[in-house]
Parts: structure tokens; C-alpha cells; sequence
């Protein structure tokens, strides 16, 4: 991105919300839509939709509103980049194939899953949702041969950080973890960590103070 401003947090997390409104709309058939409009959609006030997408420059013109068409096309190559990632799944438990079965593409069309690894031997050879799940021998292997750059991480808690490692070790540049562990990597890899627990926990929250 030419924009060097610093992105808030925030605003990177409801990129990837943007986009698949942007996407939706455009499968309506729809060529341009207010922030107004945006905003009823998505449940977000139009002063933070401009000011979220002011950080990338005018995207939009005041009597217009936002050209769908040539918001998708900005979103794909400044935001998600124009290449198809390569993603792996590692860890094919309960969590690990809940999350196979999920439908990828429709929320992401960027994005392949080439593989899942397990160490469980009932589990290799098997596939879910088309996915092959593979052992965990072969992590580097495949890596290096479909040229991975993402892993989905739902290993059990205390094989987090040693698992991380290996990843990390072998090329992988970025990690969705679902275990509750912050992992410690190098700052070439991007770490985004879900924490189901705490999930919980903050709308639990959020029901009590409404």
C-alpha cells in the first residue's frame, strides 16, 4: 500500500467485513452504495466507515458513495493481494474438522486449503470436505511443495508453541491460533490468536451491561 499511515488494529479487523458486504453487493447487482447504507448492513456508524477507509486514500465521492466494483478490485489487490494463498490446517481434531468443514471460499475466495496434519493415525488418509489430512511428518514437506504461507493452528495447548516453531521454521508466514497460548515468534510471522475462552467471556460481558 502506497498509504504509509498506521492502520488502528480495529479498523484492519473489520476490513475483511467491508469486503464480503462489497462482494455481497456485488453479486446483487448493485454498482454503488452509501456509507449510510454500509453502515445499516454491517451495524457500523458512517463517521468510522469513512474514517476506516480514509486511511487508504479517497474511496469514495461525497453525492456518490462507493463504486462496488472498483472497491472490490482495491480490496483485492492493497488489502487481501491478488494471489490465491495456500493454507494449512494443523491439528484435525474436533476443533481442527469443524473448521475444515467450514466453507472457506465463501467468505474468502483467496484463499486454498491444501491440507490438514494430525499425529492421530485414525485420522490420517481420511479427507473432510475434500481436505486430505496428512501426518504431521509431512509438515515441511508439503509446505515447501504447494508453497505455503498460512497455518490454521488448533493443536492442543501444550503443543502450541513447539508447533509454532516448526511452522515458523519452515516458511510459514503467518498463524490463525485458536489455542489459548500467546505464541513467540520471530517478527517475520504474523501471529492472530483467537481465544474462545475469552470470547465467551467478553459477551457474557457485553449481555450483562446492555
Amino acid at each position: 500500500m502506497s498509504n504509509k499511515k498506521k492502520i488502528p488494529n480495529a479498523t484492519m479487523k473489520r476490513l475483511p467485513l467491508y469486503y464480503r458486504y462489497f462482494k455481497q453487493e456485488e453479486n446483487n447487482g448493485n454498482d454503488r452504495v452509501s456509507s449510510k447504507e454500509i453502515s445499516e448492513a454491517l451495524d457500523i456508524d458512517s463517521a468510522t466507515i469513512r474514517r476506516d477507509f480514509s486511511y487508504f486514500g479517497e474511496l469514495g465521492r461525497k453525492g456518490y458513495g462507493y463504486n462496488v466494483g472498483s472497491l472490490l478490485k482495491f480490496f483485492l489487490e492493497h488489502i487481501q493481494g491478488s494471489n490465491v494463498k495456500n493454507v494449512i490446517l494443523v491439528g484435525a481434531g474436533n476443533l481442527g474438522s469443524a473448521l475444515l468443514n467450514y466453507k472457506f471460499a465463501n467468505i474468502h475466495d483467496k484463499m486454498n486449503v491444501v491440507g490438514a496434519f494430525d499425529s492421530n493415525e485414525s485420522l490420517i488418509g481420511n479427507a473432510i470436505n475434500g481436505i486430505n489430512i496428512f501426518h504431521t511428518d509431512d509438515l515441511e514437506t508439503i509446505i515447501q511443495q504447494e508453497n505455503v504461507e498460512v497455518a490454521i493452528m488448533t493443536v492442543p495447548m501444550e503443543a502450541g508453541q513447539e508447533s509454532a516453531e516448526r511452522l515458523e521454521q519452515a516458511g510459514i508466514k503467518g498463524i490463525l491460533n485458536f489455542t489459548p497460548i500467546r505464541l513467540s515468534t520471530g517478527p517475520d510471522v504474523t501471529v492472530h490468536s483467537i481465544d474462545l475462552g475469552v470470547e465467551l467471556q467478553a459477551l457474557f460481558f457485553q449481555m450483562k451491561n446492555k
